[in-house]
């Protein structure tokens, strides 16, 4: 009797215990409120790992997207800007009806934004966050936050506009004039409504001078002065032009002769 009566003490404790361990699933809104709150404790990465549960076990309900979202802004917090831009980009290509497909968008942008290097360094980050911030305003083209993009757009681009034009200059401390010539002409060419913009200008008709390319020189700084009268370069374009005029009448040719007759008199300086 004792024993049985051991027996079915034993059996009832563990049929206890096994209630006890096996919980009802969380609903969709407790794992999100549960989330919620780690996230506003500033704890991302549990926040984290706790929206990312809802998602996978919920992909459906109501909540999902936000979840979604937040999981960008959790590793947006954490600096961690690559799997933020991951997170953002699943919100707008898996959640199309989303009413934070903007905010998504707008902070996949900003990802790409905070990877930015600085301007001597790889610009693969700075090319990816102009081309999202196009994308915003594309897409989103009466949200508040556009002229914030533009503005980052032109502060993207003036730093590619400054790679390409330190990189002019360096090139012609080397005397490697047509290098230079062509980092110039790409500031000019993708960049004409940046800072660089003047000064490149004038590079181009210094380069194209030591080049000995006197005639195309002239027109190039001609050009110039007629665009930037008031340039802090004008004395040095004037001065360039006088050396040019001087140097076509050594040698027997006049401005207005054809540049392939001043061409095949001088040649190329530097390659």
């Amino acid at each position: 009797m004792f024993r049985y009566a051991m027996v079915c003490a034993v059996a009832g404790l563990l049929a206890g215990c096994s209630q006890d361990e096996v919980a009802p699933p969380r609903s969709a809104e407790a794992i999100f409120e549960s989330a919620m709150k780690l996230y506003e404790n500033r704890d991302y990465q549990e926040a984290y790992d706790e929206f990312r549960l809802l998602t996978l076990q919920y992909p459906g309900a109501a909540l999902a997207d936000d979840a979604q979202y937040l999981m960008g802004e959790a590793k947006f917090h954490r600096g961690e800007y690559i799997l933020a831009a991951y997170e953002y980009d699943v919100v707008i290509r898996s959640m199309p009806t989303s009413e934070l497909v903007a905010d998504a968008r707008y902070k996949k942008a900003l990802s790409h934004y905070e990877q930015s290097r600085p301007y001597y360094l790889e610009q693969e980050e700075t090319k990816k966050a102009i081309d999202q911030f196009q994308a915003f305003i594309e897409y989103h083209p009466t949200d508040p936050r556009v002229p914030e993009a533009e503005a980052k757009i032109v502060e993207l681009n003036t730093k590619l506009a400054r790679k390409e034009f330190e990189s002019g200059l360096i090139y012609m401390k080397m005397e490697y004039y047509r290098a230079a010539g062509i980092s110039f002409d790409h500031v000019l060419e993708k960049h004409h409504d940046s800072q660089y913009a003047e000064s490149a200008y004038f590079k181009k008709g210094e380069v194209l001078f030591y080049r000995k390319r006197y005639r195309e020189a002239r027109d190039v700084l001609k050009g110039f002065l007629e665009r930037y009268p008031a340039s802090e370069w004008r004395p040095n374009a004037e001065s360039l032009l006088r050396e040019i005029d001087d140097r076509l009448k050594s040698i027997g040719l006049t401005p207005v002769q054809t540049l392939t007759d001043t061409n095949r008199v001088l040649g190329d300086r530097k390659p």
